[in-house]
């Protein structure tokens, strides 16, 4: 992919990096994250008296020695979770701009990134038209993640995306055991907020990455121009047209932009989502480092 971001020096600056999630996770045993139950790791969490049933190989016997009752060792609980990316591959996504392309398929390489060297399992799913295409199969260490790397980089971006039927279309979908990312720019007319209520449904927390060019958050055209839907079929497509453009309707585009943008964010935070928007025009590290970060998805 022309401009893409990946190389060695950028899965670097991840070395240090993990995913986080807010509640407790019922995923898998064998991963790293510690969740509020007790479990059968080596670190020491707290004792409890014994009761009728438990696993008496558990039983501090220097405490009974002391005190004459019964009281079980407990240890901390880790998980490994599922880390699910639904890219859209649309052609709003990257067919008009390679940068926002290659912006995406980064935000998307860098999320796997953290996932594996986490030792969680991880899918990349490519939304297109009403699927989710998952090329790479249940990933988990860096071994099988590099290798769907090269696949990742020739993503081709056309056609449109129907973000709730592509969701709703994965079948590994699990419960209460991760992390869902959706990666678009919601330029769609789809109902990306039924994909989401179908996530939650499922327990899962959800990140909304919406990816924007500086030109679609602040056009600056001016005078005749012809604007062309790049996910139109052909040129009698009615999505496209022959304009002129007055300051008035910039200030429209503007006020239209604003209610849009917060239409997701308020969405987001009713559902208990995560949502960031960036720019292309943006170093992704600002993106990485910088609003994850402060949105708690990472640490």
């Amino acid at each position: 992919m022309k401009g893409s971001l990946l190389n060695d020096a950028f899965f670097s600056r991840l070395e240090t990096m993990s995913l986080n999630l807010k509640s407790s996770l019922a995923g898998y045993f064998g991963g790293k994250h510690l969740v509020r139950t007790y479990g059968q790791t080596v670190e020491f969490a707290d004792f409890r008296e014994y009761q009728l049933g438990d696993d008496i190989r558990r039983i501090d016997w220097n405490l009974f020695s002391r005190f004459e009752k019964y009281f079980l060792r407990l240890y901390t609980d880790e998980r490994q979770m599922q880390v699910q990316l639904f890219l859209d591959c649309s052609a709003s996504m990257g067919s008009a701009d390679p940068r926002k392309a290659a912006y995406a398929v980064a935000a998307t390489a860098a999320l796997g990134f953290l996932a594996v060297q986490n030792m969680d399992k991880l899918t990349i799913n490519f939304m297109r038209g009403d699927q989710a295409i998952n090329p790479f199969g249940t990933m988990v260490g860096k071994n099988a993640f590099f290798r769907a790397m090269g696949e990742l980089e020739e993503t081709v971006f056309e056609g449109e995306t129907d973000i709730e039927k592509a969701v709703k279309s994965c079948t590994d979908t699990g419960e209460n055991n991760g992390l869902s990312v959706i990666i678009t720019d919601f330029f769609t007319d789809s109902d990306w907020k039924k994909a989401v209520d179908y996530l939650l449904y499922k327990k899962r927390q959800v990140l909304l990455l919406q990816i924007l060019t500086r030109e679609e958050a602040d056009p600056v055209y001016d005078g005749r121009v012809n604007l062309i839907d790049s996910e139109s079929v052909d040129a009698s497509d009615t999505r496209n047209m022959k304009i002129r453009i007055t300051r008035a309707m910039q200030d429209a585009y503007f006020e239209a932009f604003r209610d849009f943008e917060e239409d997701i964010r308020s969405f987001a935070k009713k559902r208990g989502a995560n949502f960031l928007t960036v720019r292309t025009d943006e170093a992704i590290e600002r993106v990485l480092f910088g609003e994850l970060l402060k949105v708690g998805v990472m640490s």
